[in-house]
This record gives structure tokens, C-alpha cells and sequence, in this order.
């Protein structure tokens, strides 16, 4: 699909002007960015054909946060998706965010960096490692936000799926360098819309896994950012979401994990439409069942 460029700006410039939805906006780190390598940046923003907004290039983690007006306690850390070349930052971010509000619950969308060796030194970490910083920020504000710190949750959609899962999966692998101070990056639940999980043919998102790991990736780099060979009876619960019809993503992907969850004893819910495509969003135009509904009913046990 043909991407217009809309234009290019510093991240300082991001920050001086204030949030792009009217929210509080703000780096993810105070001092150095993990695995970051120091070159001037440039984050990118992009729109498609049907008006969505693109963020490419992202060196410097950003956090957008949306606090309802009534908070119930619980929060969840939204990541887009992008096929970890961008992120789709409105119809998997802000139209998450501001849904989630409408229930009581605080949502953070995180901007991860965007794999690349010119500003970091292990591309393949830094992502993750944003994600479990997200966590642990989230947990950190959780009396200023007026959060409970037991109730705090990922969500990912496509690639940022597969971030979301490897956050649930890999938290306690001891895989990127995490502060020693007591905040846990677990999440208590994870959220997984159409995601890419398999990094083993025949269901892999070759894009995704090219993009994160590389050309060629050993056999146990790519077994490890498996995230259905990575679950353990310390993962937690997951709500899926997934279109039969789906030929960007398998939807083999999405119950790979149910399957690997239950099998571990795991709570899993995970909900099937024929059809949908890919990157529906909020909305799969293709049935009157509007599957947030459903998460929402779900989320109320977490």
C-alpha cells in the first residue's frame, strides 16, 4: 500500500507542542535509553491513504496517557501495531485509549522503539525492554494515578501483539537488563488482536520477524521470541482476538497461543470471526458482534 509522507519533526519538538491527542505525553525513560545508541533522531510520521497516522523511526520511547474520569483501578499498556517498522498510532492507539476510558480504565500507548541498528545496539531488546519498562512505569504511578498496582495489563495489536506477548512470556527470562527495584514488569493480563506470535514457518510473519531479529536469526533466538514456546504457569491470562480470513497474519497465530495456554493452565478466552481481514481495529465491519464488548466483560475478572 502506498504511504504518503506528512512530515518529519524532532521528538523535542513533539514534547514542546504538547501530546497529539490533547493527553499528557512523555518520554518512557528520565535518563539513558537501554540499548540505545546516541545519534540525533528523527521520529517520522506518515499517513495513509485511509487517514490513519504511521510512526516510524521511533529512537526515543514515548508514553500517551489517557486517565478516565473515573478510574476503577485497573490500567493496560496499549502497543500498536506495525509489523516493527511503525506503529499505527489511532485506530490501535488513541481509539483504544479513549474506548478503555469510557470504562473506567487508564490506558498508556507506548511508541516502542522501532528496531534498527543505527540507534540501538540490540535491536531485538530494545522493544521488549520498552514494554517491560511500560509496566513498571504504570506500576510505579499507580497511587498518583489511583490504580491498583495487581491490576495493570498489556495490549498488542499485530506486531505490537507479539510484543504484548512477549512481555507475558519473557518478564522473568532475565533477557534484558531490568533496575533491581522490587517493580515487577509482569503484566496481570494480556490482550492479543490479531497477533503475531509464530517465528517458525509455516505461520510466521516473515516482515515482523525479519524486521525484529534479523536476516538469518539462529534457531534459538527465533524459539525464544516464540512467545507460544515461551509460556509457562507464570504467564498470564490472555483475551484473543482473531478473523479466520486473515492473510497478513495466520489466525494459526492466535490459537497457537490458546492452545499452548491451556495446555499450561492457564485462563485463556479467545474469540473467532470468518471473517475481518487484518487490522480491523476496534470494529470488524464484517459482523454486528463488537468484540470490545466482550473484553470489557472479560476485564472485569482482572
Amino acid at each position: 500500500m502506498f504511504i504518503r509522507p506528512l512530515f518529519l519533526f524532532m521528538i523535542g519538538s513533539l514534547l514542546s507542542h504538547g501530546s497529539l491527542s490533547g493527553q499528557k505525553e512523555f518520554p518512557l525513560y528520565t535518563g539513558k535509553i537501554p540499548y540505545s545508541l546516541p545519534v540525533e533522531s528523527k521520529e517520522e510520521i506518515e499517513t495513509r491513504p485511509d487517514g490513519i497516522r504511521f510512526f516510524r523511526k521511533t529512537a526515543v520511547p514515548i508514553l500517551t496517557l489517557f486517565q478516565p474520569e473515573n478510574a476503577n483501578g485497573q490500567a493496560v499498556l496499549v502497543l500498536p501495531g506495525g509489523g516493527y517498522s511503525g506503529t499505527a498510532f489511532d485506530h490501535e492507539g488513541i481509539d483504544v485509549a479513549k474506548f478503555l476510558n469510557k470504562h473506567g480504565i487508564t490506558a498508556i500507548i507506548l511508541r516502542y522503539r522501532i528496531p534498527n541498528d543505527k540507534y540501538c545496539t540490540q535491536k531485538h531488546l530494545a522493544p521488549l525492554r520498552d514494554a517491560l519498562e511500560g509496566i513498571r512505569y504504570i506500576r510505579s504511578k499507580s497511587e498518583e494515578w489511583k490504580l491498583n498496582k495487581n491490576r495493570i495489563g498489556v495490549m498488542g495489536f499485530s506486531a505490537g501483539g507479539h510484543l504484548a506477548a512477549t512481555t507475558s512470556t519473557l518478564f522473568d527470562k532475565n533477557m534484558v537488563d531490568i533496575p533491581t527495584d522490587n517493580i515487577s514488569g509482569r503484566p496481570d493480563f494480556s490482550i492479543l488482536i490479531y497477533p503475531v506470535i509464530a517465528f517458525t514457518e509455516p505461520f510466521m510473519h516473515a516482515g515482523s520477524r525479519r524486521n525484529l531479529l534479523g536476516e538469518k536469526p539462529d534457531s534459538t533466538l527465533i524459539n525464544t521470541f516464540s512467545p507460544e514456546k515461551q509460556i509457562t504457569a507464570n504467564t498470564p491470562p490472555a483475551f484473543l482476538v482473531h478473523a479466520a480470513d486473515d492473510k497478513t497474519v495466520s489466525v494459526q497465530n492466535s490459537i497457537l497461543y490458546y492452545q499452548s495456554a491451556i495446555s499450561h493452565g492457564l485462563k485463556a478466552e479467545m474469540h473467532l470471526y470468518p471473517e475481518g481481514g487484518h487490522g480491523f481495529g476496534l470494529k470488524n465491519k464484517t459482523t454486528t458482534d463488537y468484540w470490545p464488548d466482550r473484553l470489557i466483560n472479560w476485564l472485569a475478572k482482572y
